[in-house]
């Protein structure tokens, strides 16, 4: 009851706001399990497609949002369950990633639709990153699960980071055909296979998508890009430094040359004034009684 309201109120805002264009519907099946395999843009992806599915879509979220305490944090709790968010502990990265194994599992034994993000974050900047083989392949193979691949579009440039009001434009979902893994059912502990299935997956969603294909993982890329943005502010910080040790030792340069300049000066001044008085005094050699 809580999903339907808030697919009226969120979903029916997003649409009426942003427009969503959509291709593919078709192969969302009317009943049954099924895995929406997503490439992964912007926090509003979890939204946007929801909002333009008649099916209920269960994605999973960080136990945070459904755990604070205090008014926000049941405000929040609600808005998430509301919206087919499932909470995961991710305090280790092996427990999340069982956690959320198990969570799929159990949604999709349910006959519902169990949306995933093979890259496991967000793309830092648009391009579409290496899935991981863990989580959507696993689900798969335990389930029997037809697997859909999904492309958000656009949806990173509604809401870039920084930006606190939204930008009203349309976004895209294109949505696959459904994909077959029943061929290798029962082997999802193996980690070639696992991989082939990931593999696949994310050619499929390169192709719906357009994006540009990096063979690494996107969390690899993000510590990437924070350890360059480290080492920029240190190169930075240390740039200023040195420039205002430079400018302190011009400074005191410049100092001890005004305060040289300045002790020239008044010597070179009494110089002259003890050679005025030594002009002007009178020859004491010759005195009163001299003469032949």
């Amino acid at each position: 009851m809580l999903y339907g309201a808030m697919k009226v109120t969120v979903g029916g805002s997003l649409k009426l706001a942003f427009r969503p264009w959509v291709e593919g519907l078709e192969h969302i099946p009317a009943q049954g399990p099924a895995i929406l395999a997503s490439n992964h843009l912007s926090f509003s992806d979890s939204f946007f497609l929801p909002a333009v599915l008649d099916r209920k879509v269960t994605f999973i979220a960080k136990a945070e949002y459904f755990n604070t305490p205090g008014l926000k944090g049941r405000l929040t709790a609600a808005f998430f369950k509301g919206v087919g968010q499932l909470p995961v502990d991710r305090s280790g990265a092996r427990g999340a990633g069982e956690a959320a194994i198990r969570s799929g599992i159990e949604v999709l034994e349910r006959g519902e639709l169990f949306g995933i993000y093979p890259e496991g974050t967000r793309s830092p900047d648009g391009r579409l990153y290496r899935g991981k083989p863990g989580g959507l392949a696993r689900v798969a193979l335990a389930t029997g699960a037809p697997v859909i691949p999904v492309a958000m579009i656009d949806t990173e440039k509604i809401q870039p980071p920084g930006k606190v009001v939204p930008k009203l434009m349309r976004p895209g979902i294109r949505i696959g055909r459904p994909l077959d893994f029943s061929r290798y059912q029962g082997m999802e502990h193996d980690r070639f296979v696992l991989r082939a299935v990931t593999d696949e997956v994310m050619y499929e969603i390169m192709k719906l998508s357009g994006q540009e294909y990096v063979d690494m993982y996107a969390t690899a890329m993000k510590r990437q890009l924070a350890d360059a943005a480290k080492a920029e502010k240190e190169a930075a910080k240390a740039a200023k430094a040195a420039l205002a040790r430079a400018e302190q030792e011009q400074a005191e340069k410049e100092k001890a040359e005004e305060q040289a300049e300045k002790e020239r000066t008044e010597k070179a001044r009494a110089e002259k004034t003890q050679a005025e008085k030594e002009q002007a005094a009178p020859d004491r050699t010759e005195g009163p009684g001299s003469g032949s």
